[in-house]
């Protein structure tokens, strides 16, 4: 019986281990047949190859505002409700010019307070006067004791001391009135009004701005890679877009030693050489500087190609302000190299932002492709395939 089961069991084994062995064929025949995956497309970026325009030794330009060398707030010295205004914006106001006045009122009782504490003072020092001469010469015929002569005199300085109290509070009770009455200190502009006829003013409280006559400064902001062409004494040449055809020379006043926290820019103040009475505050300009010496030229060369070799390169670049990125705090660009077409990041001196364009001194070579679109979305290394801007002339400095 335990023969005959044998028997059955064993074809049944056997079938098993077929089946096991057909299916490892088949998983070893599909193996063998799948291919490796295919490498992933190029990515299109539109990009353009770059052409010298000019020296890099240029001057650099710098959008600018004509404004006053000097520019005060004009405020009252006292408090109180202002009662007349007899300037606006944009008037000319003369040295000793009466702007604005307060209410009087409560000032002139003060001052009316302290003159009559100084006349009853005076009064009182008067009395003393006249006690202290009786007495003394009563003391030299041995009328009144010593004692009595000696709290005279002390009355007499007493009086003398509060004769001497109520008159400078009487000077300055009067100067308090006199602060009710806004007067110019300078001939110059009315450049702004911060107050108004009606309004209650605190001490100090700013009621107009004013720009002082005389000197005028063009006032620009500087940004980090055009600063070290900068110095204080530096010439420039200024053109007003108010006064086309006309240019006027003027120097490097005043460089800020800190940045604009938001802007991360620096203020820079450059005074006109006899501007004229044409030139009017708050007139756009444009700051042509002059070319820094030969020697900070190649200072500034040899340590930006100890950085990057291929800030070398004496000509400048005009692309269009899309194409410029970020490597760090550095401004750069993404290059595709001719060998693989593979994106680069590199690092680029900017010499003048124009409204549309960037001005690159430093750091690109002729015929480099630069992308003009997109720059926040490639990587460094990425292979990419370049297509041209659908309208080359948008891109046209």
């Amino acid at each position: 019986m335990r023969q005959q089961f044998h028997r059955r069991a064993r074809p049944a084994r056997l079938r098993r281990a077929a089946f096991a062995l057909a299916l490892a064929g088949i998983v070893a025949l599909a193996a063998c047949s799948k291919k490796e995956p295919a490498a992933p497309a190029p990515r299109p970026v539109v990009a353009l190859a770059v052409h010298a325009d000019g020296s890099a030794m240029a001057a650099a330009s710098l959008p600018g505002e004509v404004q006053a060398r000097y520019s005060t707030p004009l405020s009252f010295r006292v408090g109180g409700k202002i009662i007349e205004r007899r300037v606006r914006l944009g008037d000319v106001v003369k040295n000793g010019q009466i702007l604005a006045r307060l209410d009087p009122a409560d000032a002139q009782k003060n001052a009316g307070s302290a003159q009559a504490q100084l006349e009853a003072a005076q009064h009182s020092l008067v009395y003393a006067k006249q006690q202290l001469d009786r007495d003394q010469a009563q003391a030299k015929e041995n009328l009144i004791a010593p004692a009595q002569l000696e709290q005279t005199t002390n009355a007499y300085a007493s009086a003398a001391a509060q004769r001497d109290q109520a008159a400078q509070q009487a000077a300055l009770s009067k100067d308090q009135l006199q602060y009710t009455t806004l007067i110019a200190d300078h001939a110059g502009v009315i450049t702004a009004e911060q107050a108004d006829t009606g309004q209650n003013v605190s001490a100090g409280q700013a009621v107009y701005n004013l720009a002082w006559s005389g000197a005028i400064d063009v006032v620009c902001d500087v940004p980090e890679s055009a600063l070290a062409a900068l110095s204080v004494g530096q010439t420039a040449k200024v053109t007003l877009a108010a006064l086309p055809g006309r240019s006027f020379s003027a120097r490097v006043r005043e460089l800020s030693p800190a940045a604009d926290p938001q802007s991360r820019t620096y203020r820079a103040k450059l005074t006109l050489d006899n501007p004229g009475p044409d030139v009017r505050l708050g007139m756009t300009a444009d700051i042509a500087l002059s070319a820094p010496s030969p020697s900070d030229l190649s200072a500034n060369s040899a340590a930006n190609s100890s950085a990057n070799p291929a800030a070398s390169q004496s000509s400048s670049f005009t692309v269009p302000a899309t194409a410029l990125f970020h490597d760090g705090t550095q401004p750069a660009v993404w290059v595709v190299r001719s060998t693989d077409n593979a994106l680069e990041l590199r690092r680029v001196t900017v010499m003048r932002y124009n409204e549309r364009t960037i001005v690159i001194s430093q750091g690109l070579k002729d015929g480099e492709r630069v992308v003009l679109q997109g720059v926040h979305t490639v990587t460094a290394g990425e292979k990419v395939h370049v297509i041209p801007p659908l309208h080359p002339e948008d891109f046209a400095s």
